[in-house]
């Protein structure tokens, strides 16, 4: 019995429980400003909403772009903490200047800066985790990290509201309060002891992607259908709010989704170590599209709440196993890149999707932007099992 115990978290090292608190960290200090952001704007700085889709559009765009970059970067310098040690302290040091602007665009070049640096840090940290790990226990690694990331956004929600109602904490200092996690994020990185990449690097300056498998780019084209169809969390959001739920209340929501992503992320790794990483992402793309399909038609506020927090389940596998499934189609020097590449597909592809989603909102009400979602959820799946084998390189 007690042999049994260490399969658990056995194979898992130092730096993977490190690189797992500093996602706790820093996403507690995202995510605590996430809900007060849009009250900031408007009340505050005295914006239109429509300053805050742009702000958000250009910050996101920033992060996405700048993920294939930092990977490239990181492979070539074949040092990965530096470059990711970078991201952190930059994103930390920036929210507080949100809090201290009384201009929107002072708060665009905050924001921005922040995005920036979350972009940066992410593909580096990724091969971290990575690295932190045998290839048969990477997809615990990812979990583990994965689980660390989601309860840092289930966390940051709640502080917020602590200090929202029962402290009466202004809305600026809230932002400035942001860089105290975000700090504590980085220290873990600070930590994390990084090895010499065994194989030479090949990157050179024209970021060739070429060197890619075959194999890679089918995984990839996947991803980018199924992204196609995946919008904004904040839709999710809207429409919960829509129907009548008090501010707090939605909140709340949104933190129990991320506490569900939270639980489900080191037992999808676990699994798709165990039984294949394939079929573990197929559900994943199932539970979506089931979700997104009954947002479609749901009116009542419990089964919104309900189909949320379920679509949690969603997010903490495809965190998770999504990345995990990337690095294994590559070998270990260009896993930074590969997963540079792959976050930025998901994230480009999700602005695109968040764009539809809005005008068919607009134009064909809330049902239409979600079923569009499902449709692509089942065209993903699709493609999943066709073109992407199930047995993949590991390096």
């Amino acid at each position: 019995m007690n042999a049994a115990r260490p399969n658990l978290f056995s194979g898992l090292s130092r730096n993977t429980f490190l690189l797992a608190v500093a996602s706790l960290f820093s996403d507690v200090s995202t995510e605590m400003l996430y809900p007060v952001l849009p009250v900031f704007l408007t009340e505050t700085i005295g914006a239109k909403p429509a300053i805050l889709g742009l702000i958000e559009g250009i910050a996101q765009a920033l992060q996405n772009i700048i993920q294939g970059f930092s990977g490239w970067l990181a492979d070539k310098l074949k040092r990965r903490k530096p470059v990711a040690l970078f991201g952190y302290f930059l994103s930390a040091l920036s929210k507080p200047f949100i809090g201290l602007s009384t201009t929107w665009t002072e708060v665009l070049t905050a924001r921005s800066l922040d995005r920036l640096g979350s972009g940066t840090r992410s593909a580096p940290r990724d091969a971290l985790v990575a690295a932190s790990a045998a290839d048969k226990d990477r997809g615990k690694a990812f979990g583990l990290e994965g689980f660390g990331d989601n309860l840092g956004a289930f966390l940051g929600p709640l502080v917020a509201i602590l200090l929202l109602s029962p402290f009466h904490v202004k809305l600026r200092t809230i932002f400035l309060l942001s860089v105290i996690p975000g700090l504590l994020a980085a220290f873990m990185v600070l930590l994390v002891r990084e090895s010499a990449i065994a194989v030479p690097s090949k990157a050179t300056l024209d970021m060739r992607v070429r060197r890619f498998p075959r194999a890679y780019w089918k995984y990839l084209s996947v991803i980018l259908l199924f992204s196609l169809g995946n919008s904004s969390n904040t839709f999710l959001i809207l429409r919960t709010k829509d129907l009548g739920t008090p501010l707090t209340t939605t909140i709340l929501i949104y933190a129990f989704f991320n506490l569900v992503a939270a639980l489900a992320s080191y037992p999808a790794g676990y699994l798709s170590d165990k039984f294949g990483r394939k079929g573990v992402l197929l559900i994943a793309f199932v539970v979506f599209g089931v979700v997104y399909g009954a947002f479609g038609f749901a009116t009542h506020v419990t089964v919104l709440g309900t189909l949320f927090v379920l679509y949690g389940l969603y997010q903490g596998i495809f965190r998770t196993v999504g990345k995990a499934l990337a690095t294994d189609f590559l070998p270990a020097e260009l896993h930074a890149s590969g997963i540079g590449w792959y976050t930025a597909t998901v994230g480009l592809a999700t602005l695109v999707a968040s764009l539809v989603a809005g005008q068919l909102w607009t134009r064909a009400g809330p049902p239409a932007a979600f079923i569009f979602g499902a449709i692509f959820a089942g065209l993903g799946s699709v493609a999943l099992l066709v073109l992407v084998p199930s047995r993949t390189r590991t390096g």
